[in-house]
């Protein structure tokens, strides 16, 4: 069995690259549009109403609960779907001076970023998504449920205090890195694996930087004092 090294790793350039391709078409199915049309009998399209965005919040406030719940569960399936089939990927990937784990939540880390990049630009719907913070969510889940658990908590304090659900979307994307390294430096690290406390953190903040990007309009309201509160159709 070989050891861990850069080049070793791109031995494996095949794992990558199927990891990403999968991830991104997984990501691309965008249940808010495809629900929203149902719903609506093919009247509605969610990206021409509301905010424009095809995610969760928007189908919550431009068609109801019912269908906002549905999408929020379909875009966190996805992205489970396409963590675990990543995963199993780099599952194949073995090295005699590494952590297996570690390998395999590498592979998590890159199936998700791909699959957030293909909920917000889909190739099956012109290149117009949602913001990826279901998407996100469901890969902090599958790969490490202690940093999903804290972040599950700050957005449930920001979200009750404010009832701004992007205020709180865009606090968890900032400290999503911070929380990483903390937990994965306190409770993962040996002396041996800072390679991968440095990898989970620079993913999770690649992550979370595309998220707050993604919300830069609402950032702009926010300090306008302009943001809505949530307010779902009826």
């Amino acid at each position: 069995m070989a050891e861990f090294t850069l080049l070793n790793l791109l031995n494996y350039w095949w794992c990558f690259l199927l990891t990403a391709v999968i991830a991104y078409l997984l990501g691309s199915i965008n249940p808010a549009v495809i629900i929203t049309k149902i719903w609506t009998k093919g009247e509605l399209d969610i990206r021409t109403v509301g905010s424009g965005n095809a995610g969760f919040t928007n189908v919550l406030r431009a068609v109801g609960k019912v269908p906002a719940i549905i999408t929020l569960v379909c875009d966190a399936l996805k992205c489970v779907a396409a963590v675990l089939i990543g995963g199993m990927f780099f599952s194949l990937i073995t090295f005699s001076n590494v952590n297996q784990t570690e390998i395999i939540n590498i592979g998590k880390y890159l199936a998700g970023i791909f699959c957030i990049l293909g909920h917000s630009y889909p190739l099956y719907f012109h290149f117009k998504g949602g913001k990826g913070v279901a998407a996100a969510a469901a890969l902090m889940l599958t790969e490490d449920w202690r940093v999903f658990l804290v972040i599950l908590g700050t957005f449930l304090i920001v979200f009750i205090i404010s009832k701004i659900i992007s205020l709180a979307s865009v606090t968890c994307a900032a400290l999503y890195a911070p929380y990483t390294f903390l937990i994965t430096f306190f409770f993962d690290y040996d002396g041996t694996n800072l390679w991968y406390i440095i990898m989970s953190t620079a993913a999770a903040l690649l992550i979370g930087i595309f998220v707050i990007l993604k919300h830069k309009e609402n950032i702009k309201r926010l300090l306008r004092g302009e943001e809505k509160k949530i307010k779902a159709k009826k």
